[in-house]
This record gives structure tokens, C-alpha cells and sequence, in this order.
């Protein structure tokens, strides 16, 4: 997969830079890590943790230990572990909302080329130019994927705010969408995920060899 890279008109003017500057490395990878640990959260609340399973351990457990519990009681310790669970997703949550903060801070002090918006508009004008059409349609669905994935994690950060928070602020409450939303957008993050990892893994295969290595050194100089 041949990338088409932005021209620098006052190139010999400018200092050399990383195709990827250090700050969007680092946004990467972190990011990467806290989705990771907060759909694995999602993931124990839903599986291992649902319903009468958890309850039914607990129970069957204290009593070969010779301790008998009743069933309100067993599903109050289980109700304390999902909670116990929940408020590590609510951390992974606040870490996922600053570092989105940070990307869109970061964003503003980035070389022209290098904004995103910058990139989008560059493959679509090589796009309708005509100028290798292929590419530049290949390259303008990738970016705008990115794009939306930015959309949906602040979609994600503001309605996960909201529901840290409803407790305390009584007219989220009435907003019943919040969670429906934050569910949804879950889902859709959990398909880029895939998208993303087989469109790294074919790339890698072909012509776009080393972009994961890219995303940790910064990749060649432009």
C-alpha cells in the first residue's frame, strides 16, 4: 500500500520532523492501553461477574467453608465485586477523557502537515484531482475513519462523564439516552478495533511494512 505523504512547499525553510511527532505516539499508545483495560472491564461485568453466576459461587463457596448465606446476601457481595469493577472503568474512563483533552491540545501545536485536518483535506484534493485516484481514495477513507473514531471516544468521554457524575448531578437522571449512547458508541469502537488491527496486519504484509514500528520511533524523517 503506497502512502501518499503531504509536500512541504518551503521544505529546505523547515526543520526536519518524525512522520509521527512524539506526542501523537504517545496518545496512541496510552490510549490503546486504557481501551484495552476498560472494555476488559465491560467485559468481566457482563461475563463472569452477570447475574446469579457470581451469586451462586459466592454462595456455594461460604457454605462448603460452613458458612450459610442467603440469596439476598449472596447477590449483595456480588453486586459489591460488579461495583468494585466498575469504578476501575470509571478511572480508566477519567485517564481516557484527558488523554482525548490532550489530543485535541496537541492538534494545535502540530506542523501544518502533520494536523489531521490538514491530511483530509490533502487526499481529497489529490482525490479529485484525479492524481493517483486509487491511493488518494484509500488514503481519504482511512483518515476519515480516524476522524470518527476521534467523534466517537469524545462522544464516549462526555456520555461516561455524565454517568460518573449522574449521582451528583440530579438532571442526568431524566436524560435515559446517556447510557443507550454510551453502550452504542462502544460497540462502534469495538469495530474500528478490528478494522484497524486487519487493515495494520495486511498492510504490513504488503507495501507498508514497519508502520507499527512507526507508531514507537516515529518513523522516517520527511
Amino acid at each position: 500500500m503506497t502512502v501518499i505523504e503531504p509536500t512541504r512547499a518551503d521544505i529546505e525553510h523547515l526543520p526536519q520532523t518524525k512522520r509521527y511527532p512524539s506526542s501523537l505516539r504517545f496518545w496512541h499508545w496510552a490510549s490503546a492501553i486504557v481501551i484495552t483495560g476498560s472494555l476488559l472491564t465491560v467485559l468481566i461485568n457482563s461475563t463472569i461477574l452477570q447475574g446469579w453466576n457470581t451469586a451462586n459461587v459466592i454462595k456455594d463457596q461460604l457454605h462448603h467453608s460452613g458458612v450459610t448465606v442467603t440469596d439476598d446476601q449472596a447477590r449483595s457481595a456480588s453486586h459489591a465485586l460488579r461495583d468494585n469493577v466498575w469504578d476501575i472503568h470509571k478511572y480508566f474512563g477519567f485517564v481516557l477523557a484527558a488523554l482525548i483533552l490532550f489530543r485535541v491540545i496537541a492538534e494545535f501545536f502540530y506542523l501544518k502537515d502533520q494536523k489531521l485536518i490538514y491530511k483530509i483535506k490533502f487526499v481529497y484534493n489529490q482525490y479529485q484531482s484525479g492524481k493517483n485516484k486509487l491511493i488518494a481514495r484509500h488514503e481519504l477513507v482511512v483518515k476519515t475513519l480516524y476522524a470518527t473514531l476521534y467523534v466517537l471516544l469524545i462522544i464516549m468521554a462526555v456520555t461516561g462523564l455524565c454517568l460518573a457524575f449522574e449521582d451528583d448531578i440530579p438532571a442526568l437522571h431524566k436524560i435515559h439516552a446517556i447510557r443507550e449512547i454510551h453502550s452504542f458508541c462502544m460497540y462502534l469502537i469495538i469495530a474500528f478495533i478490528i478494522v484497524h488491527l486487519a487493515g495494520v496486519f495486511l498492510a504490513e504484509r504488503k507495501e507498508s511494512k514497519g508502520i507499527v514500528s512507526d507508531m514507537i520511533n516515529g518513523g522516517r524523517k520527511d
